[in-house]
C-alpha cells in the first residue's frame, strides 16, 4: 500500500488530501507542519520534521508555503522519496531549486491539480497556437479572500500554457495590474486580473478575443476536493517515475 506523506498537512488543503487518500485505499504516513498543529487525522499527529516524515512516507504530497520549500525538497532528496509540488506563489528561485532536486528524484511541479483545469490548461495552448497574435489573451481568475497570492497559481499555469502556444515566453509577455491611463492594450502580451472576495474555491476564464469574434474557456471549482483528488492521482503516477521534472500533463498523458 503506497504511504503518502504531507508537507503542510494542517492547512485546508492538507487535510482534504489525508481524506481523499484515505478513501482511495492508501495510507497515511504523517504529515508535517508548524508546531502544536495537533493531529492530521485521529492518531497521526502532524510533526516538525520533514526529514523524518519523508524517511516513513513513498511518496510525498506538498501544499505548504514558498519559504518552506527549500526544506521540503532536501528532505526528499536526502531520503531518495518523490514529491509533488503543489504550492502556490514560488518565484524563479523556487524553481531553481525544484531543477536542482530533479536531477535525483522525481518532482511534479504544478499551479493546480484539477484534472479539469489541466485539460482546460492543453486546450488554451492550442488555441492560442492555431490562432494569430492579432488575438489578444486575457485569463481572469477569482478566488476566496483570504487567498494571499497573484496572479493565482492557476492563472500563471494558464498563461503558461498561452504562451506556449505562441512560442513566447511569459515573463516577457506578461501584462498584469492595470491601472489609470494606461495606453492601448500592447499587441501579443498576456493580461491577467485577479478578483478575491467570498469563499470562491476557484473560477478561472481565459479570454481569446479578435475583431468581432471571441473564444472564452472557462472552469469553476466548486470544492476544493477536486483539487486533493488529482494531488492523490498524481502523487501515485509519481512513485513510478525515475527522477526528473514533470507536471499534470504527464498524469493526464497529454
Amino acid at each position: 500500500m503506497t504511504k503518502i506523506g504531507i508537507f503542510g498537512a494542517a492547512g485546508r488543503m492538507g487535510r482534504a488530501i489525508a481524506q481523499v487518500a484515505l478513501e482511495s485505499g492508501l495510507e497515511i504516513s504523517g504529515g508535517t507542519d508548524r508546531p502544536g498543529s495537533g493531529e492530521l487525522l485521529p492518531g497521526i499527529a502532524i510533526t516538525s520534521d520533514p526529514l523524518e516524515l519523508a524517511r516513513q512516507s513513498d511518496v510525498l504530497i506538498d501544499f505548504s508555503v514558498p519559504a518552506a520549500l527549500a526544506g521540503h525538497l532536501d528532505a526528499c532528496v536526502t531520503a531518495g522519496k518523490p514529491v509533488l509540488v503543489g504550492t502556490t506563489g514560488l518565484e524563479a528561485e523556487h524553481h531553481g531549486l525544484i531543477d536542482k532536486a530533479a536531477e535525483s528524484i522525481a518532482v511534479l511541479q504544478t499551479g493546480n491539480t484539477s484534472l479539469g483545469v489541466n485539460v482546460l490548461a492543453a486546450l488554451v495552448e492550442q488555441a492560442a497556437a492555431r490562432l494569430g497574435d492579432d488575438w489578444d489573451i486575457e485569463i481572469v481568475e477569482m478566488h476566496h479572500r483570504h487567498k494571499v497570492d497573484a496572479p493565482s497559481g492557476t492563472a500563471l499555469l494558464l498563461g503558461e500554457a498561452a504562451a506556449r502556444g505562441r512560442q513566447i515566453s511569459l515573463a516577457d509577455h506578461s501584462d498584469r495590474g492595470r491601472d489609470g491611463i494606461t495606453g492601448a492594450r500592447v499587441p501579443g502580451t498576456i493580461g491577467f486580473a485577479a478578483l478575491r472576495g467570498g469563499s470562491v474555491a476557484g473560477d478561472h476564464q481565459v479570454i481569446l478575443a479578435s475583431e468581432g469574434e471571441r473564444i472564452e474557456l472557462g472552469h469553476r471549482a466548486e470544492s476544493r476536493v477536486i483539487f486533493a483528488r488529482g494531488a492523490v492521482k498524481g502523487a501515485t503516477w509519481l512513485r513510478r517515475q525515475a527522477a526528473g521534472r514533470y507536471d499534470m500533463k504527464g498524469v493526464l498523458g497529454l
